[in-house]
């Protein structure tokens, strides 16, 4: 368990534009990976393909994973996120448990969840490994190039949207149902929750966020496990936007959801994700507006464009030039990449945002 290092951290961000990392699975790509190699022997019988589960591969490549948190810290990321973005028993249940709608036999529903995976003794240990050793992984790379530059580097413990949602039915037919409970979102969060801070972690991110009642149950799943265990550690809260104005799919915009979550005191508040720097600057400019605490901010690399070299629109110098203008623009004290964003991306985005002055906050100064 680490100490607070929430006093360090906000030392550091009224100096400097901190930098975050790039996407884990854009970099896996690069690797040339096989279903094989996700299997590896633990999961070798597994029914369904695993490969496009990144987050297995803590487990079954752990080598990988190492080397590509390694190379974002030599890129210039001061705060690295742990390969555990969908590594909850709900999330992981896509690959391990067999959904009932494919025999036929009705709908995924609270029932469905309650039996057969938050109780399910397989999948709550798969959760544990993931965070655990996912949080270790980073943790040693930080350590190791903290050591070496004499700057230390953080470990943020990804904390993904989950694959169903609180705010929306996925029933056209019946707008009143929900797949889960807001308690058994609450409960998967909490077992990710302590198994990260188990494994070593600074910060605790909650991202992507597209559904606010999501997001809600983690950020009250990280207050309740920080109180049980008498632990204090910062809290990072980054939403994904999209063209029509709204912040989520459960339609909050910037304002609403700095209002929802301000109670919970985060080190930063942002954005990630979404359409591409270019589109996520009007949000990110609301979002400025209101917030009484750090601003964090990284988009995915322009939209999907499976003609370019990562799969995405914008090059390391695009990523470039957007970061500058927004530090210029007073936008920023966390910057990074999404969806598309190697480590050359944060390379650049490291140099551009170097020497600039962060975003104040209101009412402070730097």
């Amino acid at each position: 368990m680490q100490p607070d290092p929430t006093a360090e951290l906000e030392h550091a961000l009224a100096e400097r534009i901190l930098v975050l990392d790039g996407a884990m699975g854009t970099t896996i790509r690069g690797y040339g990976l096989e279903e094989k190699d996700a299997r590896g022997t633990r999961f070798a019988d597994s029914e369904k393909d695993l490969l496009n589960n990144g987050d297995i591969l803590t487990l079954t490549k752990p080598e990988v994973i190492a080397d590509i948190h390694k190379r974002f810290y030599e890129a210039g990321s001061d705060i690295v996120e742990t390969n555990t973005f969908s590594a909850t028993t709900i999330s992981q249940s896509e690959f391990f448990v067999e959904d009932p709608r494919e025999k036929g036999t009705g709908r995924k529903d609270p029932e469905f969840f309650e039996e057969q995976v938050l109780h399910n003794e397989f999948l709550r240990q798969l959760a544990t490994d993931l965070n655990v050793e996912g949080a270790q992984l980073a943790r040693k790379e930080a350590d190791r190039i903290a050591e070496e530059t004499g700057r230390k580097r953080y470990v943020a413990g990804a904390i993904g949207p989950l694959t169903v949602s609180l705010s929306n039915s996925p029933d056209a037919d019946d707008a009143g149902f929900r797949t889960v409970t807001f308690d058994q979102v609450k409960a998967d969060y909490a077992h990710q929750i302590r198994a990260l801070i188990e494994g070593g972690v600074d910060i605790l991110m909650v991202e992507t966020i597209f559904d606010s009642l999501n997001a809600k149950a983690a950020l009250v799943a990280c207050q309740e496990v920080l109180d049980e265990s008498n632990n204090r550690l910062p809290i990072i809260i980054s939403a994904a936007v999209g063209r029509g104005g709204e912040t989520m799919i459960s339609a909050q915009k910037g304002e609403a959801l700095w209002n929802a979550v301000a109670h919970v005191k985060p080190l930063a508040v942002g954005l990630n994700c979404s359409l591409g720097p270019d589109l996520m600057k009007p949000f990110l400019q609301d979002l400025d507006k209101c917030a009484t605490t750090n601003l964090s901010c990284y988009p995915n690399a322009g939209l999907p464009n499976p003609l370019a070299p990562t799969g995405f629109d914008l090059e390391p110098v695009h990523m470039a030039e957007y970061m500058t203008e927004f530090a210029e623009a007073g936008l920023l004290n966390m910057a990074g990449g999404c969806c598309g964003n190697t480590p050359e991306h944060i390379a650049a985005i490291a140099q551009a945002v170097a020497g600039k002055a962060p975003r104040a906050l209101p009412g402070l100064e730097n």
